[in-house]
């Protein structure tokens, strides 16, 4: 898998079970969750450019910072957009042939 597609997938997935397994802490949970929600906000930026981007960004560090919704897996679905359902293959242009009489 050297499409580099996959590998932001590989990150994402690693990423999201950062941001889960601080739900499973007891006590300090919470506490890890303040500083992983602009980290992962950080990195959400810097995986995804744009507008996307930064709305992704956004999102994941409100989730984050949220008590319950730690179990969404942001990173994952941020690329489920990206790469599946935004991914529109581009048409090739068509060159159109025009006769000049002179």
């Amino acid at each position: 898998m050297k499409n580099p597609k996959y590998k932001l997938l590989r990150k994402g997935i690693l990423y999201d079970a950062i941001g889960m397994a601080t739900m499973f802490i007891p006590v300090v949970g919470p506490f890890l969750d303040i500083i992983w929600a602009p980290y992962a906000a950080k990195k959400m930026s810097d995986m995804y450019k744009g507008t996307e981007g930064k709305i992704a960004s956004v999102l994941v560090f409100i989730e984050e910072l949220l008590p319950i919704s730690d179990f969404i897996p942001t990173f994952t679905l941020m690329w489920i957009y990206t790469y599946v359902f935004a991914a529109q293959p581009q048409p090739e242009p068509q060159t159109i042939e025009v006769k000049v009489n002179d």
